[in-house]
């Protein structure tokens, strides 16, 4: 036996591990801005605090480079030259509404349905995405395969919000990170183009920042205005981690995929942040909510359908599928 060999059999496992415990991130992040939203009565100024902290450490990143300082300076008159379509330039809402809808829903639903609902949109995206051509270079057929995994997408978010079927509310706050994976689907797209007309993928997250919490923070301030709004201030540092737990999951996952590859990547972080979830809502209820069995069954046919629709997707080199569901943290 080879020593690359050996050395594979030995590396490949701990990559994978450690993009499992990467993936966990994500429902942190939920849970963090859940709470905070709790707090608050508001998922919209949660979302605010959630963009603006992590555009704070972003602005730190890129100004303390020459170069990415230069990078981001271009990008008015990049905007004003029209050669990327204006569409590209505003993905960041999407991060918005994922962002908003953690904080509106993910302490009432628990982290393990809200993470469930939102990756299953997020497949069911990427699909549609893949077969439309929005972020590939070439269209996908939608395969019985791929349909499957769309079907289990669905069947999982069913379970999942079975134990509150009679609460017509709770089902109500169930559907906003459904929506929310369906927006997500071209957001990667939508960053990629503009990590590739400026240069830099850190200047690309920074704009999905800034738009991002210019448009909540905008509808926060006409709210204020009106007086439709009051809301204690997060009074705990932990509160404020929401951006950067989101930050350090895209910088471990840009980090793991050289070793990895985008489908093992896609699928461990996925597995990740189901797991998580789980645990989240177990060990930390006062996070979460109370777990049920049919939670746990949906968790895991949320995974079978992702790693269902990302095999397809992996075999013509297609990234959209995978993107779609790690980009999410970036918000």
């Amino acid at each position: 036996m080879s020593t690359n060999s050996t050395e594979k059999k030995i590396v490949i496992p701990l990559l994978v591990l450690c993009t499992i415990l990467a993936g966990m991130l994500s429902p942190m992040q939920s849970a963090v801005n859940g709470q905070v939203g709790k707090l608050m009565k508001d998922g919209n100024a949660s979302a605010v605090v959630s963009f603006g902290s992590g555009l704070v450490v972003m602005a730190i990143i890129i100004l303390a480079r020459h170069s990415t300082r230069q990078q981001f300076a271009s990008i008015p008159h990049k905007i004003r030259t029209h050669k990327l379509p204006w569409w590209n330039w505003i993905a960041g809402c999407c991060g918005a509404m994922v962002v908003f809808s953690e904080g509106a829903s993910a302490s009432t639903l628990g982290v393990a349905t809200f993470q469930t609902t939102l990756i299953s949109g997020m497949v069911i995206s990427g699909l549609a995405c893949d077969r439309l051509g929005i972020g590939v270079q070439t269209k996908q057929p939608l395969s019985p395969a791929r349909i499957l995994g769309a079907i289990l997408a669905i069947a999982a978010t069913i379970l999942v919000v079975l134990p509150n079927w009679s609460a017509p509310k709770v089902i109500a706050l169930a559907i906003l990170p459904f929506l929310a994976g369906l927006l997500a689907g071209w957001q990667p797209a939508g960053n990629a183009a503009v990590a590739e007309e400026t240069g830099s993928m850190l200047v690309s997250i920074t704009w999905n920042f800034i738009i991002g919490f210019v448009l909540l923070g905008s509808v926060l301030v006409v709210r204020l205005l009106m007086g439709q709004l009051t809301f204690v201030f997060p009074n705990h540092w932990w509160m404020f981690l929401g951006g950067p737990l989101g930050l350090l999951s895209i910088a471990l996952m840009a980090l793991l995929v050289r070793g990895l590859g985008l489908l093992l990547l896609g699928l461990a972080s996925t597995a990740g942040q189901l797991i998580g979830s789980i645990l989240i809502d177990w060990l930390l209820p006062q996070f979460g909510s109370q777990i049920y069995l049919v939670t746990i069954l949906g968790a895991l046919v949320a995974l079978i359908g992702a790693g269902i629709a990302m095999i397809p997707s992996a075999k013509k080199e297609s990234t959209t599928a995978t993107s779609s569901v790690n980009n999410r943290q970036a918000e």
